[in-house]
């Protein structure tokens, strides 16, 4: 064998040898597919955790308070049904025993403790304001204290005005009137606006209680003037100036007047007992037929007020009763032990003709001032002690009774071992189960 020449490879690894490197990609690839294919299989893996986790997840419901697997309500929902069923119990309650103890007198005869602005119907209208100027504005440093007798003016009656100047600390004014005019309001020219002028003094007659007291006064009598014929809102105009000053300013006093008597009253207070209660019967001679109200206030024996009374009715033409009824349960109620109240005093009786699309919406009666009559001094307990009833009534404490015992029912139902919470009108409640419809 020649030196120089080299050996022949055996076959075996002469292809290796030529193959080498092809096997070495094919390994590497191989090994890439089987890297991506274990990331694929990785990812895939994970999607349903990631899905679940994305996905809410729909729980049965239990009722509402109910404690899982046991249908009973957890304390804490317990409890607050419990405090919401207890809230409309009293609400309930409250309504029913509220209303009933309200309406147990009827709308005529009422405690004058309901109607306090009802008890001194001719005490004169009271007023302190700053000084209206005459060009627009005030002026705060002065006050002007004004009274007027009435608001209201039946036919032939009269109103006093009296007017006062103080300053801020309240000391008087020196106060000259240079015009007072009354004058009839009017809205467009559907009629004529009469007016009259009056005159004010600090001299001690007329309207003026004292002389010389810083207080002007002034009296309108519509019937004795170009105002008689007047119905409706008459203004009083009084301007005047202050002292020295030169200031001047203007006030106003409204009444109603209505030149109409639509009844007079015609004879004596009859007094009677009858069904329990004490009535009082007013004569009166209509002479306009209609709807009238009439109010009277009741004192008892100790000058307490004591109730109002108020006749609400249609009366025809001719002699008429108005019956001014003092409830018997009201006597029962108020009128026992120390403070009896009989006998009681009738007065400052006003009324009027109701009248309908008209201005003025009234025709007054002559009002009674003062006492009207006094009563005979009867026992308290010869009156009814029963409550007023009507189909209104009746209606109303049944619904309101219907709702409370169908609440105390449910309260019942959820907590049957508990007693039932004491009502506001305990004794005169609805029975437990409701009444059906």
């Amino acid at each position: 064998m020649r030196a120089d020449r080299p050996a022949r490879t055996p076959p075996a690894q002469s292809r290796l040898r030529r193959r080498g490197p092809l096997l070495v990609l094919a390994a590497l690839l191989m090994l890439a597919l089987a890297l991506a294919f274990w990331r694929f299989a990785r990812h895939h893996e994970a999607l349903p955790t990631t899905a679940a986790a994305a996905t809410p997840v729909v729980h049965a419901r239990l009722p509402a308070g109910a404690a899982e697997g046991t249908g009973m309500p957890v304390p804490a929902e317990r409890a607050r049904r419990h405090r919401e069923l207890l809230q409309r119990l009293r609400f309930a309650d409250h309504t029913y025993c509220s209303y009933r103890a309200a309406s147990r007198y009827p709308p005529g005869a009422r405690p004058m403790a309901d109607n306090p602005d009802q008890n001194t119907p001719n005490a004169p209208v009271a007023e302190t304001n700053p000084m209206r100027l005459d060009g627009g504005g005030s002026d705060s440093e002065v006050r002007i204290q004004t009274t007027q007798s009435r608001v209201y003016l039946a036919a032939g009656e009269t109103v006093a005005f009296t007017i006062r100047a103080v300053d801020a600390a309240g000391s008087l004014l020196p106060l000259v009137i240079t015009r007072a005019l009354a004058r009839g309001i009017v809205y467009g020219a559907a009629r004529p606006a009469p007016q009259v002028a009056l005159s004010f003094a600090d001299d001690g007659r007329g309207a003026d209680p004292a002389a010389n007291d810083g207080a002007y006064a002034a009296m309108l009598a519509p019937g004795q003037s170009g105002l008689a014929g007047f119905g409706g809102t008459i203004r009083t105009e009084v301007r005047y100036t202050i002292g020295s000053s030169g200031r001047s300013g203007v006030v106003n006093f409204d009444v109603i007047h209505t030149p109409e008597l639509p009844a007079v009253w015609s004879g004596p207070v009859r007094e009677a007992v009858e069904n329990g209660s004490l009535h009082f019967y007013l004569q009166a001679e209509v002479r306009m037929p209609g709807r009238y109200i009439v109010s009277g206030r009741v004192d008892d024996a100790r000058g307490r007020p004591f109730a109002l009374l108020t006749f609400n009715d249609v009366l025809g033409p001719g002699p008429n009763e108005i019956d001014l009824t003092v409830f018997g349960k009201l006597l029962r109620d108020r009128g026992q032990g120390a403070d009896a109240a009989l006998p009681l005093t009738l007065r400052d009786v006003d009324g009027y003709l109701l009248k309908e699309n008209a201005d003025p919406d009234r025709a007054l009666m002559p009002r009674l001032e003062g006492k009207v009559h006094t009563s005979k001094a009867y026992a308290p307990d010869g009156f009814s002690d029963a409550e007023w009833q009507s189909e209104e009534r009746s209606r109303y404490l049944a619904e309101f009774g219907r709702d409370l015992a169908r609440t105390r029912e449910e309260l019942r139902a959820f907590d049957p071992g508990q007693p039932m919470p004491q009502g506001e009108c305990a004794g005169a409640q609805p029975p437990l189960t409701p009444v059906m419809r």
